[in-house]
């Protein structure tokens, strides 16, 4: 149904992206395709052995309210737990809000740094690429015609490993990152020790950017507050943001800094039990 009308056609998973885009004559389409009803796209599965498969219709309050994926996963649940209000969270999916690619998009920077990757299937097969591959504009991603995202896959959690998301927000909550970090870290058997991190910052970019040398500074120093302002540092210089409406360049430069080190600091925290 989504080749035969190619570039004209669009997939609906929750709705709550692109029924609003649709009214507001964002783009025009000849076919709607609800994919809710389709098996693999609401696969939910996870496991410390396995890791996580999350199928790109499951909507983000089966996740929150799954006792496995909170234990393992926690800074998956905090960035579903912030996508719009309950209403919104009963509909709408990790997956569209990928698809969307929206820079600011709440839940593609701890996508990113829990290593996640994109199972695409599509009239020429199967392929999967790393999730910070997808994205390749504001509103713009990898999907050829014909191609959805089927679902998610999540490497099985390390052992001493933690993860956190969180925004700056204008207001109290139901409003659009002005900026966003998502880091994950794994440390040492000491606990004291990184062994390896991943960073990566949503809403100072074209898409939401991994940001590789910041991560790449953190292996092998010590879980401190001078190693996660080292890393604050190299992940301001990775934000190529635009001033808008909610905020300026300047600003969200800044708070690129500071949310990278909240972010790591939790993110520790969680690892350390």
């Amino acid at each position: 149904m989504m080749a035969e009308k190619g570039p004209k056609a669009k997939a609906l998973a929750g709705g709550t992206d692109i029924l609003v885009q649709l009214r507001g004559r964002r783009f025009f389409i000849d076919r709607l395709v609800d994919v809710k009803g389709v098996p693999e796209m609401n696969e939910l599965s996870c496991s410390a052995e396995e890791g996580l498969t999350l199928g790109a219709a499951v909507p983000c309050y089966r996740i929150y309210e799954d006792d496995t994926i909170q234990s393992l996963y926690s800074g998956l649940v905090d960035a579903a737990f912030l996508i719009g209000g309950i209403q919104i969270q009963g509909r709408a999916s990790v997956g569209g809000n990928l698809c969307n690619a929206s820079p600011s998009g709440d839940t593609i920077p701890i996508l990113i740094a829990l290593g996640a990757s994109c199972v695409i299937e599509g009239p020429k097969g199967s392929r999967t690429l790393p999730v910070e591959d997808f994205c390749t504009g504001p509103g713009q991603n990898v999907l050829q015609d014909g191609e959805l995202l089927v679902a998610l896959k999540f490497p099985p959690p390390a052992a001493n490993s933690g993860a956190h998301y969180l925004r700056f927000i204008p207001r109290n909550e139901m409003d659009i990152a002005v900026a966003g970090a998502g880091a994950s870290v794994v440390l040492e058997d000491d606990k004291e020790t990184i062994k390896s991190a991943r960073i990566s910052l949503a809403a100072v970019g074209p898409t939401p950017i991994f940001a590789e040398e910041a991560s790449e500074l953190l292996a092998g120093r010590a879980a401190s507050e001078g190693s996660f302002e080292a890393a604050a540092e190299a992940a301001k210089a990775a934000a190529r943001p635009i001033s808008d409406m909610r905020g300026t360049a300047k600003q969200r430069i800044h708070l690129s800094g500071v949310l990278t080190k909240r972010a790591l600091r939790e993110a520790v925290a969680r690892a350390q039990g």
